[in-house]
């Protein structure tokens, strides 16, 4: 059975004067799922995150929240309640934990005294609160850590210690604003394997990214954001289908008279763009890959070339970004 939406935004509008950077903005966020927000600089991804979490008010619009979650004589069975961020705030202030782009902990401070910290604020029981330490303390890989003061850490820890401070109350919801930004290659693996692994445990994570290719492979759902609006919000596999104007059907035969096949592979009826030769490979361009393949087939039977390898490619999220929004 489907579940319900955890997060509805629901026609929110935002303005910094004569700047609207949000305009009319609707979309659900499904229990469990990891949903990534894409969009160029400017486009106004902080800004929604920070009017999910409450911390901005929209001028229109609202954002409701699962309340239900917080009943505790709830019905499994009944419909799920909703409740507005901005007149529910202490006990959306519970829901969410965010980790914003710039560090948000106190340098002064150690690792164990930031968290320490930072879960005073829910007031929660000493003994769940250094439990939650103890367990995000192992798993974000901290525990060499743990009496360093803040203020020395590298990049990868300090980007560690943010998200385990705002995992430290056990939020259903965890928000992450560039998870990954200015990091190297291996630090980013890590975090995103950090993230993977606070998903598999049931939290909703929503994040905003500028590492399409990232977002493309840990992301359920991404929703674009052009200009203050959202252009559209599907799987990235959904989005590669609906938006790319060709695929690549990549081959290799023996002996490889690849004159030969694209010139029988173009006529009139294929479907088929282009062809190319590229080294030891044969590169075909279609919309229709389904129907390119039955042809190319019987094409290779008849010139009596043997197929050694075959492959098929959509463009990837960085190439349908660039087309969708117009923008690096």
């Amino acid at each position: 059975m489907e579940r319900a939406p955890i997060i509805k935004i629901q026609h929110a509008d935002k303005s910094f004067g004569k700047n609207h950077v949000l305009k009319n903005i609707s979309l659900d966020v499904n229990e469990g799922e990891i949903f990534g927000l894409i969009g160029a600089s400017g486009s106004g991804k902080t800004t929604l995150l920070k009017i999910l979490i409450g911390f901005l008010s929209p001028e229109q619009g609202d954002v409701k929240f699962r309340y239900d979650y917080f009943v505790k004589s709830k019905n499994k069975s009944q419909k799920p309640l909703y409740a507005s961020v901005y007149k529910q705030q202490k006990l959306a202030r519970n829901l969410f934990g965010f980790a914003s782009q710039e560090p948000s902990f106190y340098k002064k401070l150690t690792v164990k005294e930031n968290m320490e910290y930072f879960g005073s604020l829910y007031n929660l029981p000493k003994q769940a609160l250094q439990s939650n330490i103890n367990i995000l303390i192992a798993l974000m890989d901290l525990k060499h850590a743990e009496n360093t003061l803040a203020g020395d850490l590298s990049g990868g820890m300090e980007r560690r210690l943010d998200i385990a401070c705002a995992l430290v109350h056990d939020p259903e919801v965890l928000i992450l604003d560039e998870p990954t930004s200015d990091l190297d290659p291996l630090l980013r693996d890590h975090i995103w394997s950090l993230v993977k692994k606070i998903n598999k445990k049931g939290t909703t994570i929503i994040l905003a990214s500028h590492h399409l290719s990232e977002v493309e492979t840990f992301c359920s759902r991404i929703a674009i954001i052009k200009n203050g609006k959202i252009i559209d919000v599907a799987s990235p596999a959904r989005l590669k289908t609906k938006y790319a104007d060709s695929q690549e059907i990549r081959i290799q035969t023996y002996p490889g008279s690849y004159a030969n096949i694209a010139k029988v592979i173009k006529k009139p009826g294929n479907k088929v763009f282009d062809v190319k030769i590229k080294g030891s490979e044969l590169i075909i361009y279609s919309d229709r890959p389904q129907i390119v393949l039955h042809e190319l087939l019987h094409t290779l039977e008849t010139l009596k070339e043997e197929l050694i390898d075959i492959q098929v490619f959509r463009p990837g999220l960085d190439e349908l970004f660039l087309k969708i929004t117009g923008k690096k």
